[in-house]
């Protein structure tokens, strides 16, 4: 019993010094152990520039632009003498607009291109958004340049304030026109063989509506052409007619009753001498141009008697003369001027006369 105890006390001994020892250890070894760096922790960083980076804000993002700036052009190609549109679409936010100055046509530089006109506009929405349209029409006459170019341009923009006019702001920054690079050639690609320009493919069948409509079509034409002609033939015909010279025996007629019309007007009056003295001188120059061959009514009566010349004088030339002067006195004459009533009858006997001479 004894020595089981002993050999009890000797154990708890031993574990005792193991436990002790052990915690000792333990101990020591946490103590030593490094530390293991914070999630934030930042070891290859000085604290201090570690602090200062901490305190700096973020910088925040670049603000939406305030003019936006859109460029074409109609054609991609030109040749000698053709046209191209060289369009400048500039939209600017409310109380934003930008310099016209900076977009004349002497601040685009062209290589191989000149100016031939500019048309601007502008457009307000609603919203107060501000549109600029620019339009240059350009074209060239060289041949040494392959490709026609325009240079981007550089546009200032204002703030608009109240009470302020724009050309008194300054400018508020600037934006850049982007340019463009014509060729100078055909639009057809360059070292090709063949051109499609027409379809192998045979031709269609019309529709039976589109075949029946054809004859009816030149029935019809035929139809509307003959109407048309006859017309024509009729036009013709008539003209000819109007157009045919009457007899001298007709025109003789005539004139006889014209002037037996004038005998039976009372010339003891001014307005009947005027009237007698017209009808004579309307019925001696038809005399001579239906008769005689004269162009009576455009002559004057100067002009009458070496017209009158190489006719044989089948009509007295001093009587004709002497009538037609009358007769332009008498229809023109102030009242004081005009012709008697007696000389008025031996006027209308003179003009009997000329129209009884072969």
């Amino acid at each position: 019993m004894k020595s089981r105890n002993i050999w009890l006390s000797g154990h708890l001994v031993i574990w005792l010094s193991i436990g002790l020892s052990g915690g000792l250890g333990g101990r020591s070894a946490f103590a030593q152990a490094p530390r293991s760096p914070q999630p934030d922790a930042r070891p290859d960083v000085p604290a201090g520039a570690a602090r200062a980076a901490a305190a700096t804000p973020t910088p925040a993002p670049p603000p939406t632009s305030d003019v936006k700036v859109e460029t074409s052009v109609d054609r991609t190609a030109i040749w000698v003498a053709d046209r191209v549109v060289y369009s400048i679409t500039i939209t600017c936010k409310p109380n934003v607009d930008v310099l016209d100055d900076d977009l004349a046509r002497e601040k685009l530089k062209l290589d191989g291109l000149e100016i031939v006109g500019t048309e601007t506009s502008a457009a307000t929405a609603p919203d107060g958004t501000t549109t600029h349209h620019y339009r240059y029409t350009l074209t060239t006459y060289h041949l040494d340049t392959p490709t026609l170019t325009i240079a981007p341009l550089t546009v200032r923009y204002y703030v608009k304030r109240p009470g302020q006019r724009l050309q008194d702001a300054s400018a508020a920054g600037e934006v850049a026109v982007p340019g463009a690079a014509i060729a100078f050639r055909s639009m057809l690609p360059d070292a090709q063989e063949d051109y499609a320009l027409r379809d192998g493919r045979p031709a269609q069948p019309r529709a039976r509506l589109y075949a029946i409509a054809q004859p009816v079509g030149l029935g019809l034409v035929v139809a509307s052409i003959v109407p048309a002609g006859f017309w024509a033939i009729a036009l013709v015909a008539e003209r000819r007619r109007r157009g045919a010279h009457k007899s001298i025996r007709q025109a003789r007629e005539q004139e006889r009753a014209s002037l037996e019309a004038a005998q039976s007007l009372d010339v003891t009056t001014v307005e009947g001498r005027r009237e007698a003295y017209s009808t004579i001188d309307v019925v001696v120059r038809a005399h001579l141009k239906d008769v005689c061959g004269v162009a009576g009514p455009s002559l004057t009566p100067a002009e009458v008697g070496p017209a009158l010349a190489g006719d044989g004088a089948r009509v007295p030339v001093e009587v004709v003369t002497a009538l037609l002067t009358a007769c332009e006195t008498a229809r023109y004459a102030p009242v004081e001027q005009l012709p008697s009533a007696e000389a008025c009858r031996q006027a209308l006997e003179q003009a009997a006369q000329v129209l009884a001479a072969k």
